[in-house]
């Protein structure tokens, strides 16, 4: 530390006691003759304060600005303030400006919200709806486990009931036409949006062959939504697949919005990879707009990220497998509990991880809006970066 002389000088100051005393004396020596100097214009403020008691304080302060400082271990400091190179320019403490990002105006911005997680939801976010998910088909093909939309009061935007269907079979005999089941999930989900502005049908597990089926299931709730938005989540395609169950223009008549889930390019099970990645976005998006077009169009763009391990133990073995796990791992060590044989071993693992942040959010954002897309809908709130909301803003 250095502490300040006249004439601009300064004077370092060292960290063992007998060297600051040392110190302290030349600086008290200094300081009396720089006020003798300075004597003149000190008197002109001797009615308020005497020149020495101004000099005791300046002192005063000096000492324990210096005494702080001295206490303090030589590895604090320099971590605080690391000291330059030898052989070079000094390190530059601060990080640079992080790099200004763009704002993108969309007409609708919708955020997943999932029951349970409501408190995610920030009234300031520039999010025109809301797709309230928990609502799910049991096992009898009736509906439950519906959200009170109170819990989103707060929420000045419209907000939809998202129902989810989880299971093949289940789906299949949900959806068959004219059965007792299918009538009274339609009337279930019709009596259930009345406290809603919307109805979302989010089923991924219908069998190929339903297509018809879950077709005219979406009509009949286009007929008794009346004025109520009805949308649906569909996965995502490049291009049209013979007899697929969710083909873009045959859905396009019976909803208001279809959003495109634009996301799970690579999932759990698949090679590591990102979950989105640019250039297959871009794909989806051309293809969803020549199908659906701008105005019911909604790209969605996931705020979530995924782990894979290069090595998966959570498996079942034949005994011989059992075997060449022990040669190969020189297990040579059985313990038994019980009278069952047991063994642990260790090996190296690597994850890999693909996620988004506001900088590959911003890519995409970006992208859709210059290819006139005016919908976007994000799964789900409370799993992005926060900066991403600094990103959007509604036209």
């Amino acid at each position: 530390m250095a502490i300040g002389l006249s004439g601009n000088r300064y004077m370092s100051l060292p960290q063992d006691p007998a060297g600051f005393a040392e110190a302290l004396a030349v600086f008290w020596s200094t300081a009396r003759k720089t006020e003798a100097l300075r004597q003149p214009h000190i008197s002109r403020f001797s009615a308020v304060l005497s020149k020495n008691n101004l000099m005791r304080i300046f002192l005063l302060g000096a000492l324990l600005g210096c005494l702080f400082v001295s206490c303090r271990s030589v590895p604090e400091r320099e971590a605080i303030f690391p000291a330059p190179e030898e052989n070079g320019p000094p390190e530059n403490v601060f990080p640079e400006t992080a790099e200004v990002l763009p704002v993108s105006p969309f007409r609708e911005i919708w955020g997943y919200v999932v029951a349970g997680r409501e408190n995610a939801l920030n009234v300031n976010m520039p999010v025109t709806d809301v797709g309230y998910f928990g609502a799910e088909l049991d096992s009898y093909g009736r509906l439950g486990g519906v959200p009170s939309r109170r819990l989103l009061a707060a929420f000045r935007g419209k907000v939809h009931l998202v129902v989810a269907s989880n299971s093949r079979s289940l789906t299949h005999f949900a959806l068959e036409s004219g059965s007792r089941t299918r009538n009274r999930l339609v009337a279930d989900l019709l009596e259930a949006s009345r406290n809603f502005d919307g109805l979302q049908i989010d089923f991924e597990y219908v069998p190929s062959r339903d297509g018809e089926h879950f077709r005219s299931f979406l009509g009949e709730l286009r007929r008794g939504l009346g004025g109520k938005i009805l949308s649906i989540a569909l996965p995502a395609r490049t291009r049209a697949i013979e007899n697929d169950v969710y083909d873009y223009a045959k859905i396009l008549p019976l909803v208001d919005r279809i959003l495109v889930m634009a996301y799970d390019e690579h999932w759990s099970g698949s090679r590591p990879g990102p979950i989105a990645s640019l250039e297959w976005c871009k794909n989806i998006a051309r293809y969803s707009l020549s199908t659906v077009g701008a105005e019911k169009l909604i790209m969605g763009i996931p705020f979530y990220g995924r782990t894979w391990g290069s090595v998966n133990p959570n498996r079942a073995f034949f005994y011989s497998g059992i075997e060449r796990i022990k040669t190969e791992n020189q297990i040579t060590e059985i313990e038994r509990v019980n009278g069952i044989p047991s063994f642990s071993y260790e090996t190296s693992l690597v994850i890999t991880a693909w996620y988004e942040d506001s900088y590959s959010l911003s890519d995409k954002l970006e992208t859709y809006r210059d290819m006139g897309i005016k919908a976007v809908g994000f799964w789900s709130i409370g799993q992005e970066t926060p900066d991403v909301w600094r990103l959007l803003t509604v036209e």
